[in-house]
């Protein structure tokens, strides 16, 4: 019975001993699974922070990239500037390739260039500059430029840019790069509006990494050029064109000097010519006139009406070959300078004012108005009164001349700018304007019905103008054929 008990003791033991081992089995294996369910966990984690680093540092990588290619395009266009300002400083077509520089070159990203302009004349390229080459390299370049002078020229045409990429899928570029001792490169045609043409080269020895932006920069140093270029041929021109103006003008300047002397010396001849025939013919109109007048009054008989009536008409004719004379006298001697202007003050209103009461007259037998519009007070003017009375006789002569019945004179006398001025205005029957820049020759009468009946010589507004000029004073004349004429003139007043 007691051993019954102690088996089953046993058992009981043995039973709670592998239950107890079963749970520590279960709990293990749980934490087991765990542990690899953690280790899977933490093994993706571990893999997705690695492809966020690799991002991370391609992101850097790119980013550093960028940063470089922005610190070359801002250096590349910090250099253009400077070059910009550099060439716009010259308006030489050959000083605009010595101001680009190697320190400009290293900027772009290049060490070494060259540019040619194509001469039709000649029928080569013609080089304007080579940075970073010996001459030996040039002479080199030289021939392979006329030996391929058709794919340049082409080139040229088409306006069209290449690089070592473009031309690598081109071919060609191996060629180009032994021709110029370049591996890298950038070649851009030169192409102002006017005059000669060409292209500009751009390298390095090593092979550099071009983009296009370093394409864009020399497309844009070619189109700088190409801009200068055409600034300083439009200068050229323009400076050559004043010259040839400036040239043309002293030539014609000599010319009109000279014939200004040549009109001198005949307008002197004939002013010593008029003179000197004036004075001739006053000797013998004056025995006509004298012989005249004896026989009018009968001294030597008694004559016919009909002769008598005969020597009337030579001796009124007399008298207007006299005034006509002593017109042409005046004239001479003013010309000359040989009338001696004896200026003193003058009060113009009382002048005028005794030269009107003369007119009234004739005003008054062709029922003409005569009208005076003056200010109340004026500066008195230096003048030759016996002068400008013949001025003012002679301008209201005209005036009553042309006005017709029942007109109207007014003479209007102003200050202005510093000096009298004198209106006598009419409202006779005016002048077309070819006339009014005649008026004042000499011997110039306007074509009119007036002046086809009533005779005269052309020589008193030309003698007017002579003797206000005299006086350093101007005249001149406005007029609307129909309506009327206005001549003006001043006078210096007394300050």
């Amino acid at each position: 019975m007691d051993n019954e008990i102690l088996v089953n003791i046993l058992w009981l033991a043995f039973a709670a001993m592998a239950l107890t081992l079963l749970i520590l089995y279960l709990k293990k294996n749980e934490k087991i699974n765990s542990l690899q369910s953690a280790v899977i966990n933490l093994k993706t984690t571990l893999e997705e922070m690695d492809e966020q680093a690799k991002l991370i540092v391609r992101t850097d990588i790119a980013l550093n990239k960028t940063q470089e290619e922005l610190d070359k395009k801002l250096t590349g266009l910090y250099a253009l500037q400077r070059l910009s300002r550099a060439i716009s400083t010259t308006l030489e077509e050959k000083h605009i390739f010595r101001k680009i520089e190697l320190s400009h070159l290293e900027d772009l990203g290049f060490e070494k260039a060259c540019a040619f302009l194509w001469n039709a004349e000649s029928g080569e390229f013609i080089p304007y500059l080579y940075i970073g080459y010996m001459e030996d390299e040039i002479d080199y370049i030289i021939a392979d430029l006329a030996e391929k002078r058709d794919f340049y020229l082409d080139l040229i045409g088409r306006q069209k840019t290449l690089s070592s990429i473009s031309l690598q899928r081109e071919l060609g570029s191996l060629e180009m790069s032994k021709a110029f001792h370049a591996n890298s490169f950038v070649i851009s045609p030169i192409m102002p509006k006017e005059g000669d043409k060409g292209f500009i080269f751009v390298g390095a020895g090593a092979d550099m990494p071009l983009t296009e932006g370093d394409e864009e920069f020399i497309i844009l140093l070619a189109n700088q050029v190409s801009q200068a270029l055409d600034n300083a041929r439009l200068f050229e021109h323009t400076w050559m064109a004043q010259q040839n103006l400036e040239r043309k003008v002293e030539e014609r300047t000599q010319e009109l000097s000279q014939a200004l002397e040549e009109v001198k010396i005949i307008s002197k001849r004939k002013t010593d010519f008029i003179s000197a025939v004036s004075h001739e013919l006053r000797t013998p109109l004056t025995s006509v006139k004298g012989y005249a007048a004896i026989l009018i009054e009968e001294k030597l008989g008694a004559l016919p009406p009909a002769v008598k009536e005969r020597l009337e008409k030579i001796n009124r004719h007399s008298d207007e070959l006299v005034r006509m004379v002593n017109d042409l006298l005046d004239i001479s001697r003013i010309e000359a300078g040989k009338t001696i202007m004896r200026l003193v003050p003058q009060d113009i209103q009382e002048l005028s004012a005794s030269v009107a009461d003369l007119i009234s007259i004739q005003c008054k037998e062709k029922e003409i108005e005569l009208l005076t519009e003056n200010p109340e007070a004026l500066p008195k003017v230096m003048a030759d009164r016996s002068q400008i009375e013949r001025v003012l006789i002679n301008l209201l002569g005209n005036a009553v001349k042309f006005t017709p019945r029942q007109g109207k004179i007014i003479i209007r006398i102003s200050e202005e700018h510093g000096r009298v001025k004198v209106d006598i205005q009419d409202s006779g029957i005016g002048m077309p304007p070819e006339a009014i820049e005649r008026i004042f020759d000499e011997f110039y009468r306007v074509d009119n019905e007036i002046n086809q009946h009533v005779k005269g010589t052309g020589l008193g507004l030309s003698l007017v103008k002579h003797i206000v000029e005299a006086h350093q004073g101007r005249i001149w004349v406005t007029s609307t054929q129909g309506k009327g004429s206005t001549f003006s003139f001043t006078l210096p007043k007394i300050n």
